[in-house]
């Protein structure tokens, strides 16, 4: 899966995120990066707070587990997930 880097206690999940949709969900891979639809809107952060909000229900992690890496006023965001990357790789792997 090209759009996850592991590292010994975490994975990065490269993103692209489209804000104002209908609802938040997954949708599949597209260029090499996971593509993510969430209901907020791209103003004051509310599209990076929903996106981390949106992970950790997902995977059922606390937020302070989930950090936007770079890509913060993007829709292309490099997105780090704390734990073990085996767990977290086989959650994403549903996707592809």
């Amino acid at each position: 899966m090209k759009f996850i880097s592991v590292h010994p206690d975490s994975i990065d999940v490269q993103l692209t995120v489209q804000p104002r949709s209908s609802e938040n969900k997954i949708v599949g891979v597209m260029d090499s990066r996971l593509k993510m639809k969430l209901k907020a809107p791209p103003v004051d952060g509310a599209a990076n707070k929903m996106c981390i909000q949106f992970l950790s229900k997902l995977l059922k992690i606390p937020k302070s587990h989930i950090e936007i890496v770079s890509g913060q006023s993007n829709r292309k965001k490099k997105i780090r997930i704390l734990g073990d990357p085996d767990t977290l790789t086989l959650f994403f792997k549903q996707f592809v």
